[in-house]
């Protein structure tokens, strides 16, 4: 992982979404982590177990396999937006029915203490305090973070049921 320098820009925690279902979610999930590790102008901080849980759309559609990445970034929060969907491509996502099945799913759930709102980005993620299978995955790497507008991850966790998520590995990055 490429250290960030602080002297030249200020960096920020931007908190990531990963979600896979298709070819190999386990996988897709892990690659993912890899593809994040070498994004420019980032770093790496903490990844989560993965998660399983039921699809939150249409059922007719294999379980998810979930985690959240906590990257350390001088990237703008859509220069990131775009690189996370750049991932995704090398991923082979194709975008379908909303909340159907997907190879890869990226989501940029929180930018340090940012609320953005346009056509493109919105942060914190709006879906981020009602998905388990989000709030888990960061309580468990960060779980006194502080979300604009929301109660922290811990507090989050502490009100929502499990709603079918299994813990499936210690860490994200574990073969």
């Amino acid at each position: 992982m490429p250290a960030l320098d602080p002297v030249t820009a200020e960096s920020v925690l931007a908190a990531v979404g990963i979600g896979s279902n298709l070819d190999d979610p386990e996988a897709q999930a892990r690659s993912a982590l890899r593809a994040l590790e070498s994004l420019p102008e980032s770093r790496l901080v903490a990844a989560s177990s993965l998660y399983r849980n039921p699809p939150l759309g249409p059922q007719d559609q294999p379980d998810y396999i979930n985690a959240v990445a906590l990257l350390e970034t001088r990237l703008s929060p859509h220069a990131l937006l775009d690189a996370l969907q750049g991932v995704e491509r090398a991923h082979h996502r194709v975008r379908g029915r909303r909340w159907g099945p997907r190879t890869l799913d990226l989501d940029l759930l929180t930018f340090g203490s940012a609320c953005i709102s346009d056509a493109r980005l919105i942060v914190p993620h709006p879906g981020l305090a009602l998905r388990a299978f989000v709030v888990f995955p960061l309580a468990e790497i960060a779980p006194e973070l502080e979300i604009p507008g929301l109660p922290t991850p811990a507090r989050l966790q502490e009100r929502m049921n499990e709603a079918g998520i299994v813990r499936l590995t210690q860490h994200a990055s574990s073969t």
